[in-house]
């Protein structure tokens, strides 16, 4: 199971869940507190699992998908995070129990939900009044 965790201040995270593990929320982060008060980084708690990616500065993820969809075969297990600070569609490759991001989308506007549609295309909504619902199709 992966999920996505938004950091305090930067440090947001895209994890692989263990049943019984701990993240190390709030002992450790990537990120500060709005404060500004720095937290201990991950790699000074070894007892904590880090995530497998992290962003500073913040994407600000508000949710994703694992892409299951046969429009993009080579996308298949990949997730999709969307992003309301980083304006973009972030793609992460998920190989066994290791995730990278591969590629960012700029969608020059807040991403508030992304979905698989029943054919496979990727449904985007933008944030805001005026946002677009927008179906991502390959390029032909």
């Amino acid at each position: 199971m992966w999920t996505h965790e938004m950091g305090p201040r930067h440090g947001d995270e895209f994890n692989r869940i263990i049943g019984g593990d701990n993240y190390g929320w709030p002992i450790v982060s990537w990120g500060d507190q709005y404060s500004g008060i720095p937290i201990p980084d991950h790699d000074t708690r070894p007892e904590f699992n880090a995530p497998e990616i992290y962003w500073v500065p913040t994407v600000a993820p508000s949710g994703l998908i694992i892409y299951q969809g046969a429009m993009f075969p080579k996308w298949q297990n990949n997730a999709f995070l969307r992003g309301l600070r980083s304006k973009s569609l972030v793609r992460i490759r998920i190989e066994g129990d290791k995730a990278h991001e591969v590629e960012r989308f700029a969608m020059d506007k807040r991403i508030r939900e992304v979905e698989e549609g029943p054919k496979g295309a990727i449904w985007v909504l933008e944030d805001k009044k005026g946002g677009r619902l927008l179906r991502l199709t390959p390029h032909k």
